[in-house]
């Protein structure tokens, strides 16, 4: 399976990405609230249209 050493480097680098990306989401943070004003309702309507779909398709077949 894994060597030690591979399963030590494995859990070292996921735990450095998950810092780099928190680092990096909380740098980027103002910029997303201003360019990326009402996405938030694009999301919505995209999974109410996606339950739809599923919803039409359990009810026909």
């Amino acid at each position: 399976m894994f060597s030690k050493g591979q399963i030590i480097f494995g859990i070292l680098f996921a735990i450095t990405f998950v810092i780099v990306l928190i680092f990096a989401y909380r740098k980027d943070l103002e910029i997303r609230k201003r360019y990326y004003k009402g996405s938030f309702w694009v999301l919505l309507a995209f999974i109410a249209f996606l339950l739809l779909i599923v919803g039409i398709k359990s009810f026909l077949g």
